[in-house]
């Protein structure tokens, strides 16, 4: 399986279950609509020009839409780069703050911005069926890129070190784009339900676990150190959800 593949294998068991939740806004993405954005984007970003390997910079914050946004792009076999600024083929983002420190052809967003295509304009072509099945998938400013098996073989890795189940409801307290995506990825392979928080202080933490009513919690080391002490949770420090990757 390629990556892609790994992170939606559950879903034709998970269906309406709720895969992502994004306390910020509310949203509650399940296994079933995150494929059918998924498929539907990427034939949108090929309608629209993208081709194998073209880079699309995605500015997106932690959250339902962020997966959306990178796996779309690797499904239609384009190379997603985390960040607002730089050159590529498209970009995708949330709202457009400054205009002038990207180079790009085309540019989707979730929110109306003059001089951006409407992110929804992307699910309108149809679906691809069938993602590349190796291929460079994720690169960053300083020259590191990943590939399709890269990344997939590193999800393998840490399911039989985390053992997040099915059952599990996951807290991810993680700030960092990649580490927060990573967090999703791994929950949603186990076929589990991913809360995304953003920036929860001790006792925020603990409050959405409880109404949550959450197993896991990834969080930065300091807030994992604290959170330790509750007998109910199961606390994962975030740099162990990229050690493997060598970031």
């Amino acid at each position: 399986m390629t990556w892609t593949e790994l992170v939606t294998a559950s879903a034709p068991t998970k269906g309406d279950d709720p895969a992502v939740s994004d306390v910020r806004t509310g949203e509650v993405l399940s296994y079933a609509a995150f494929v059918r954005r998924v498929t539907r984007a990427a034939a949108g970003l090929r309608h629209h020009g993208l081709r194998t390997g073209d880079h699309v910079l995605v500015d997106v914050p932690l959250g339902a839409a962020l997966p959306v946004a990178v796996h779309a792009v690797a499904w239609a076999g384009g190379v997603t780069v985390l960040g607002n600024t730089g050159k590529a083929r498209m970009m995708i983002t949330q709202r457009l703050l400054d205009p002038s420190a990207v180079q790009v052809e085309q540019i989707f967003s979730f929110q109306r911005e003059p001089g951006t295509r409407p992110f929804g304009d992307l699910l309108t072509a149809g679906a691809v069926e069938f993602g590349p099945l190796a291929g460079p998938a994720v690169a960053f400013d300083g020259g590191r890129v990943f590939d399709h098996l890269q990344l997939a073989g590193d999800l393998r890795r840490l399911a039989t070190r985390l053992l997040i189940d099915k059952d599990d409801v996951v807290v991810s307290a993680v700030s960092e784009p990649f580490r927060g995506l990573r967090v999703i990825d791994l929950a949603m392979m186990a076929g589990a339900h991913v809360v995304v928080a953003h920036d929860p202080s001790f006792v925020g933490c603990r409050v959405l676990a409880k109404e949550r009513r959450a197993t896991v919690v990834v969080a930065p080391y300091e807030l994992a150190r604290r959170l330790l002490g509750d007998p109910l949770l199961r606390v994962v420090d975030e740099r162990a959800i990229v050690s493997s990757l060598g970031l």
